[in-house]
């Protein structure tokens, strides 16, 4: 996809926009709510509550929309590849946010998703500016100053498992755009696929067990409204966004996610947070610029 043809962006653009970054960095903090007390659930079942809970309002919304829409749509196949990594993230992000702030794990969680997708657009042949290498090159520093040792750190297995979780969203991402069903019919289907992965991990994971009515609520919440609903709005964003202009716009969700576990939860902004999140947010925006520089170049025709 390129910016060649850029369309204009609308009041309802920029609204239907802000819903959805508000939705995503909403994730973080109701997955960070639900895993402390009082509103204590375990990680295995707050990823497997999200993800049915996800499942049955998409499914809800594809239908909907399915007698709403004349032209037919294709139906999804289905798509393990794409679905298990759906469930890695889940898994991971929910994990992760045992002892990571909302500020850091979204971050790293950004961080990783930004990487992974500048890694598989290097394997295919993309060509990157000088600046938007110097870009790459200061995220990287930033997002290692972020985990490395020290007493603000955060926790390494976190950390790795958040990364892990930026790197699977990367990849389910990536499948998306080969999919010839509706976003909302293929993320419904991978849902469904998801959730019994996620509920076979919480029968692992018996031996955690615990829920409070407050946990079930807000996995729930994220499952059904955030992911669900968020879904919905953000493709809808999408039809009036290039792909540059979406990637720059989710460079908001640490920073609300952080405002938010501040806010909500008392969390502490650390100066290390801070400064890693001007390299790596930074970094990869010199990485969208060049990139979209780019792809309005001239191309020379071909002999």
């Amino acid at each position: 996809m390129t910016d060649r043809a850029a369309p204009a962006v609308t009041l309802r653009t920029v609204a239907l926009s802000v819903l959805a970054m508000l939705a995503f960095a909403a994730n973080s903090l109701l997955c960070r709510f639900a895993l402390e007390a009082p509103t204590r659930i375990d990680p295995a079942s707050f990823g497997s509550l999200r993800l049915v809970s996800g499942a049955v309002m998409l499914v809800l919304v594809s239908r909907l929309s399915a007698r709403t829409d004349t032209a037919a749509a294709p139906r999804a196949r289905p798509d393990w590849l794409a679905a298990i990594a759906l469930w890695a993230y889940v898994a991971c992000f929910s994990f992760a946010y045992l002892t990571l702030t909302a500020g850091t794990g979204a971050l790293i969680l950004f961080g990783a998703v930004q990487l992974t997708m500048f890694a598989v657009g290097l394997r295919a042949g993309e060509r990157f500016p000088l600046a938007a290498w110097g870009g790459l090159l200061l995220a990287v520093v930033g997002f290692a100053y972020l985990v490395s040792p020290g007493l603000a750190a955060p926790p390494p297995l976190s950390a790795a498992l958040m990364a892990a979780a930026g790197v699977a969203w990367g990849v389910y991402s990536l499948r998306g755009r080969h999919s010839q069903a509706s976003p909302v019919v293929a993320t419904a289907s991978n849902f469904v696929i998801a959730a019994p992965l996620a509920l076979a991990l919480s029968l692992i994971d018996r031996s955690h067990f615990h829920a409070s009515a407050g946990g079930v609520a807000l996995a729930v919440a994220s499952g059904a409204i955030t992911s669900g609903l968020g879904y919905v709005i953000w493709y809808a964003a999408l039809r009036s966004l290039t792909a540059i202009r979406a990637a720059t716009v989710q460079l908001s969700v640490p920073v609300i996610a952080a405002l938010g576990g501040t806010l909500l939860m008392a969390e502490t902004i650390t100066a290390r947070l801070i400064v890693a999140s001007i390299a790596i947010i930074g970094g990869v925006a010199v990485v969208l610029t060049g990139r979209s520089r780019a792809a309005i170049a001239p191309r020379r025709p071909e002999r």
